[in-house]
């Protein structure tokens, strides 16, 4: 079985997949992401919030694949620096790419494509599997972002890792649950269905 149509969500959703719905898709997600970064909880010690943002960018790549998952990133960034009220608290500009969480925000794109592209590989069939993919997309995120970090204050790396990383771990953790228990349960339900209609 080939596992890189199956295993991506909105391939099952009938109707044709064309250039347009494609479109649709990614800017919806862009949005979805937008959306979950007005989520945002502030921490003393950092200059970067606890946002829904990353339960965003792993659901992108998990539900799109890497292709729409990595462009629907993009746009989302693209909307934040074109000025709209897209990143946490309602923020905008092109500015904030560049700013203390610039690394995390150009990051995403990356993760979306990693996930999806695990995903493409038949991950997303076991909960064990997909959550080390999400996982590992999760963790490319607060490592980069906290490189940026490093770089941005010059601190050193094990600053940067108590201000970019460890805060956010717990909550990560929470979001690679939601998304790893829900997705295999989703597709083993669709084909299941799929297989009682063919019969």
């Amino acid at each position: 079985m080939n596992h890189a149509s199956t295993d991506i969500l909105i391939d099952r959703v009938p109707g044709a997949r064309n250039l347009a719905t494609d479109a649709a898709w990614v800017i919806a997600f862009s949005l979805v992401t937008a959306a979950c970064a007005q989520i945002s909880i502030h921490v003393p010690f950092t200059p970067v919030p606890i946002t829904g943002q990353t339960f965003a960018v792993l659901l992108s790549g998990a539900v799109l694949g890497w292709r729409r998952g990595f462009l629907s990133q993009v746009v989302y960034l693209a909307e934040g620096a074109a000025g709209m009220p897209v990143f946490a608290g309602g923020a905008g500009g092109a500015l904030h790419l560049i700013g203390p969480t610039g690394g995390y925000l150009l990051c995403y794109p990356l993760a979306a494509a990693l996930v999806g592209w695990m995903v493409e590989q038949g991950m997303a069939r076991s909960v064990w599997r997909l959550a080390g993919a999400l996982i590992s997309a999760d963790v490319l995120i607060l490592c980069v972002g906290s490189l940026w970090l490093r770089l941005f204050y010059h601190i050193l790396f094990a600053q940067a890792l108590l201000m970019g990383f460890y805060p956010f771990v717990i909550a990560d953790a929470a979001k690679i649950v939601l998304v790893g228990c829900t997705l295999p349960r989703i597709l083993r339900r669709l084909e299941a269905r799929t297989d009682v209609l063919s019969k």
